[in-house]
């Protein structure tokens, strides 16, 4: 079997890479952050757009790694702390609520944010347009769905057999839709003392977190079963579509 080239961009987990990796292909996560999956053998810790460029650099655990060929699928994850609408109300001041989007001040606690949401939203392009075959991005709900276009897909952990609720967004290049693989229950959901309901599992990533920081790598975390249909299903796509490209090239030259 063909081993493929896979890049899981901004990816500290390291699930959707390990999952690559279980079906013996040579599959590299890269995040500024280092891995928290036990493997700084497979893990860049350094800016994704330089290993896509580079077709490799410099591992966590100091060695050098190059692919041969080239990148034939990229999984990425961009931040979506600026882009998702779950943020929205970070942007503005409090006070500004009632007037019109163009006569509001930036929020007092976080004056920079609509340049980060314009960076944000620009790494999220380059990601999309990289020079990649197979490509899919993932993101909540967010600007992006009307400033780039609406995502191909939206999936749920319960999909694939985690009990969650967690609308993922999924734009696809090169790929076809996910599968559901095992439906089971939404998961339990908690009631703040606002009224406001949340996942139990985001909710526990609110109490148990001691930074921000911290709150936004567990939010963000892939679950296993997402993580596994991801590998799963998209490689065997990959291989497929390899496999036919192959066979009519070879039909074209032969006498």
């Amino acid at each position: 079997m063909k081993r493929l080239n896979v890049l899981v961009a901004c990816e500290e987990s390291q699930r959707v890479c390990t999952e690559f990796r279980k079906l013996g292909h040579i599959a590299y996560s890269c995040d500024l952050l280092k891995c928290s999956g036990g493997h700084p053998e497979w893990h860049f810790n350094t800016d994704v757009l330089d290993i896509i460029k580079n077709k490799g650099g410099i591992l966590q655990n100091g060695e050098e790694a190059y692919i041969d060929g080239d990148w034939d699928i990229m999984i990425a994850h961009p931040p979506c702390t600026f882009l998702a609408v779950s943020g929205a109300r970070w942007f503005y001041h409090p006070d500004d609520k009632n007037l019109p989007v163009e006569q509001r001040r930036p929020h007092p606690r976080f004056p920079n944010r609509a340049r980060d949401r314009e960076e944000g939203a620009a790494f999220f392009m380059a990601l999309v347009n990289a020079n990649i075959k197979h490509i899919a991005v993932e993101n909540p709900v967010g600007v992006m769905n009307t400033r780039y276009r609406k995502p191909d897909q939206v999936v749920q952990p319960y999909f694939f057999g985690d009990e969650a609720s967690k609308s993922t967004c999924l734009w696809l290049k090169n790929l076809p839709l996910l599968e559901k693989t095992n439906v089971v229950g939404k998961g339990e959901m908690v009631v703040l003392s606002s009224g406001k309901k949340l996942p139990k599992w985001y909710s526990d990533a609110l109490v148990k977190a001691k930074t921000p920081e911290e709150r936004r790598n567990m939010r963000s975390k892939t679950f296993p079963g997402f993580a596994k249909a991801i590998a799963e299903q998209w490689s065997e796509y990959v291989l497929r579509e390899d496999y036919k490209y192959d066979s009519v090239c070879k039909k074209s030259v032969s006498p």
